[in-house]
C-alpha cells in the first residue's frame, strides 16, 4: 500500500496493489501542469486508488486525458487517459515515500527540454513505450 497527498494536506490518497509503468514523462502537457521539466508517474488500476481526505479537482488537459490536482495548493496528483479507463497514473513525488517507486524509464523524450541532461542510464523512449 502506498500513501500520499498534496502539498497542503487537503487531499490524501492510498494506492493499493502493485504499481506499474513507473516513468519520467517529458511531454509538454506534464511540464506545463507541474511547472517542472518532467514528471514522475506510476500506474495502478483505477479501483486501487482511494482518496482518504478531500478529493482532487479534474480538468481535461487534452482531448485524450484528464488530470487531477488539489484545488487548494495546485499539486498535480493524477492523470487518466480516456483510452485506458481501467488505470490511473499517480505522481511519484506526491507519495509520502517517493523512494518506494523509482522510475524505470523516460517516456515522450521527443518533448524533452534541450537543457535537461540525463545520466541515469534508464531506457529512453521517444513516444509512449507502447509506440516503439
Amino acid at each position: 500500500m502506498l500513501e500520499g497527498g498534496c502539498f497542503c494536506g487537503a487531499v490524501r490518497y492510498v494506492a493499493e496493489g502493485e504499481p506499474f509503468n513507473p516513468t519520467l514523462c517529458h511531454c509538454a502537457d506534464c511540464r506545463r501542469a507541474a511547472g517542472a521539466p518532467c514528471v514522475a508517474w506510476f500506474s495502478v488500476p483505477a479501483a486501487a486508488l482511494r482518496f482518504t481526505r478531500g478529493a482532487p479537482r479534474f480538468f481535461a488537459s487534452s482531448p485524450k486525458a484528464e488530470r487531477g490536482f488539489c484545488a487548494g495548493c495546485g499539486t498535480t496528483l493524477t492523470w487518466r487517459g480516456h483510452a485506458t479507463p481501467g488505470e490511473i497514473d499517480v505522481t511519484i513525488a506526491s507519495l509520502d515515500d517517493p523512494e518506494a517507486v523509482p522510475p524505470a524509464d523516460h517516456t515522450l523524450m521527443r518533448g524533452r527540454l534541450s537543457w535537461m541532461r540525463l545520466d541515469d542510464g534508464l531506457p529512453q523512449h521517444q513516444g509512449w513505450r507502447t509506440e516503439e
